[in-house]
């Protein structure tokens, strides 16, 4: 049990199941590739996205979804009241000092602040599990309903060109 626990401390494998208000978000598994490929093959998420193949495929989804065999990278989906998916958010361990985020929801979903309430409620989580590591996110200076997204839950933007191209690092600081 002591190892089991030990494990999970440095790793996203296991992470449980988040609830807020109106979300419920978990890991992917298999069985959601054909939602995921349904809600991801949008030129707006593709565009925005910069490891996502457009048009997103099937296959493509099942790739994203079998990645959460890692120990360092966990795609969980995002489930309204009815447990459509409507989103996903992704976490991934940065060397021993960070853990980064990004998500993107579906379009039918937009602006009922999904994001920012499945933001929240993993920041929350991470605060917790790994309190000594920075949360970062990489955002375009100019998509500032996710920028907005990202200070309306605590990160700042700290100026600092990402490591990918045109994106600045937004931060929230350890506990």
């Amino acid at each position: 049990m002591f190892f089991r626990k030990l494990a999970s401390r440095y790793s996203l494998s296991g992470l449980p199941v988040i609830q807020t208000a109106r979300l419920r978000i978990e890991t992917l598994v298999p069985k959601d590739a054909e939602g995921v490929r349904a809600l991801t093959d949008d030129p707006a998420i593709t565009g925005a996205v910069d490891f996502l193949p457009d048009p997103f495929t099937l296959r493509d989804a099942q790739r994203l979804i079998a990645g959460n065999k890692a120990v360092g990278d966990r795609f969980l989906g995002i489930r309204d009241e009815s447990g459509a998916l409507v989103g996903v958010i992704g976490t991934h361990l940065r060397g021993d000092q960070a853990v980064e985020i990004g998500y993107w929801i579906g379009g039918a979903a937009r602006g009922r602040g999904y994001g920012s309430e499945a933001v929240a409620g993993l920041v929350a989580l991470l605060r917790r599990r790994f309190p000594h590591r920075l949360i970062v996110a990489e955002c375009r200076p100019e998509n500032t309903a996710s920028s907005g997204l990202l200070r309306k839950v605590g990160f700042r933007d700290t100026g600092d060109e990402g490591h990918r191209p045109g994106r600045r690092i937004f931060v929230i600081e350890p506990t």
